[in-house]
């Protein structure tokens, strides 16, 4: 098992072949994240930047495989992030799967998930699960990620209600926690822009590969 550079992360995306939408949303992740991860390095608390980096970048692969794969494959029966884990897991990369299994905010709800998540969840991955909550194709406010969630999914998905205030209560808890780390006011939560040289540098590889 290896983690992947960051050249590699880039290639294990781009085979999937991810709509634009979902490649910008990607992006957005992985560089809030390697921002935060860039931060809380520089303030003394050990993170594993590359992980979270390619965790973060790859952390949505299941949302473009369910289009792709036939429809009884593994991986298309498994909730959202549990796939993205265990196609991880297939391409060599197992340890990237816990970084990535419960970043979805459908599991800030989920009592039993939430439990031992919090609980045990390492730094790596709470960077991971907030940075998706910063990052929709754009860094901003995590209430504006909540907004989007409520308009998409309403209450027919758990979005309405108690479990909405559950879920924004557990996300600023995670908020606080990460920004924290960082030193940072979350107004503060800026971007690394490492994903573009990363992507170009994949095509390149994949273009030498083809014509090899």
């Amino acid at each position: 098992m290896s983690i992947p550079t960051r050249v590699e992360a880039a290639a294990l995306l781009l085979s999937i072949d991810p709509s634009p939408r979902a490649l910008r949303h990607a992006r957005a992740v992985a560089e809030v994240a390697g921002w935060l991860a860039l931060r809380i390095n520089a303030r003394g608390i050990p993170v594993n930047r590359p992980a979270v980096e390619a965790a973060a970048l790859l952390h949505d692969v299941d949302k473009v495989l369910r289009k792709r794969l036939p429809r009884d494959h593994p991986i298309r029966a498994l909730p959202h992030g549990d796939g993205s884990a265990a196609w991880l897991t297939e391409q060599g990369h197992a340890e990237l799967a816990r970084l990535v299994a419960n970043h979805p905010a459908g599991r800030l709800v989920d009592e039993e998930r939430y439990r031992t998540w919090s609980a045990f969840a390492g730094r790596e991955e709470r960077i991971v699960a907030y940075a998706d909550k910063r990052a929709a194709q754009r860094l901003a406010p995590m209430s504006a990620r909540f907004a989007e969630w409520q308009r998409r999914y309403g209450n027919d998905r758990g979005w309405g209600g108690p479990e909405r205030g559950l879920a924004w209560s557990r996300a600023q808890h995670l908020e606080a926690d990460v920004c924290r780390a960082a030193g940072v006011d979350p107004a503060a939560v800026r971007r690394l822009r490492w994903t573009g040289r990363a992507l170009a540098l994949a095509c390149i590889s994949r273009q030498t590969e083809k014509s090899a």
